[in-house]
């Protein structure tokens, strides 16, 4: 079982919920249509388009995200997981050591190991739609990216291969607490958790 405190500092409030909900839904999407945003060089660019449009999307869900987590209710507040203080690195390293010994971490949402990966998945989702932003103002469909906005746009596609990495991760991570018995995925399909 979960080591839940009880504490209602610990609850994700429905905000939060429908932030993560958001992103998780246009994130997927955004990453899919990826494979076909290529074509921008082409005179016809729909699959651009609908990257471009999808990777809005994220922006705006991601931007309330982030928002929420420096002024929203203290469950949700960076500066309470983002393992950056030495208490909350000591869980870190505990959970890593778990881990070792075939061991789930046994704490509250975005606790330890699981708040390091959620603050990676974060800065990833920043970095992702900050570059895509760039090239959604500065990349004219029809012709290539030169220069600085080439750069960019290389250093954009690494999330080919880093988003499978954090969504495998963090599916593996959900999928593996659910069948210990910590079925917490629920509350983010507004669902009950049967376990409370």
């Amino acid at each position: 079982m979960p080591q839940t405190s009880g504490n209602p500092a610990e609850e994700l409030d429905s905000l939060t919920i429908f932030l993560h909900f958001g992103l998780m839904v246009f994130g997927v999407l955004t990453w899919i249509s990826s494979f076909w945003a290529g074509d921008y060089k082409s005179p016809h660019h729909w699959g651009f388009t609908v990257h471009k449009m999808l990777g809005l999307g994220t922006t705006l869900f991601l931007a309330g995200r982030l928002f929420h987590g420096f002024f929203g209710p203290q469950a949700a507040r960076f500066k309470n997981w983002v393992p950056c203080r030495s208490d909350q690195l000591k869980a870190v390293f505990e959970d890593l050591r778990g881990l070792l010994t075939l061991k789930l971490p046994d704490r509250p949402p975005h606790q330890g190991l699981a708040g390091l990966w959620e603050a990676f998945g974060l800065l990833l989702f920043t970095w992702m739609s900050a570059t895509g932003f760039f090239m959604y103002v500065f990349l004219t469909p029809g012709s290539r990216a030169r220069g600085v906005l080439h750069l960019v746009k290389e250093l954009h596609e690494l999330g080919e291969f880093l988003i499978p990495l954090f969504l495998g991760v963090h599916l593996g991570a959900v999928l593996l607490h659910a069948l210990a018995g910590d079925h917490r995925w629920r509350k983010m399909f507004f669902l009950k958790n049967p376990s409370n």
